[in-house]
């Protein structure tokens, strides 16, 4: 599809919830930075379909300009949460994020349970290696002191 002009004018194509909305974007549009005219149809429609375009810019101009980029994905992400789980909506999402989080903290104890232990047995493996070569040392010594040979360890 080739873009199209809004009117005659030449003004640009309207923004995405004016498109879906099927009326004139006005300059000072509320919808216009946040729906742009590619994929801003499709994301209005979940945001209308949710909440309604009238409330959604009421709640628009009720925020600061620098926190309204923040609100607009936060109300479209609850949104498409909200088509996908009527009843839950994001906080479905949440709560399965939750039990993941649990789950890999509990496979992380684990897992430094099971290197704690594997710290211990070696340390306790390289003590044993370490006295049996100072044993072996000193038998050589001393039955080189009786004049028995050993051959070296080395």
């Amino acid at each position: 599809m080739a873009s199209s002009s809004s009117s005659s004018s030449g003004t640009a194509s309207p923004c995405g919830a004016c498109r879906f909305l099927r009326r004139k974007c006005t300059h000072d549009c509320i919808f216009a930075p946040y729906f742009g005219s590619e994929q801003g149809p499709a994301k209005f429609a979940a945001v209308h379909k949710v909440f309604g375009a009238s409330n959604v810019s009421k709640l628009l101009l009720q925020i600061p300009p620098h926190d309204r980029p923040e609100a607009v994905a936060t109300i479209a992400y609850e949104a498409q949460a909200r088509i996908q789980d009527p009843v839950y909506g994001c906080v479905a999402h949440i709560f399965t994020l939750q039990q993941q989080v649990a789950f890999l903290q509990a496979q992380l104890m684990e897992a430094r349970a099971h290197l704690a232990q594997n710290a211990v047995t070696s340390h306790n493996n390289i003590e044993n290696i370490f006295e049996s070569a100072q044993i072996m040392m000193n038998m050589q010594e001393n039955t080189k002191q009786k004049g028995v040979f050993f051959p070296s360890l080395s």
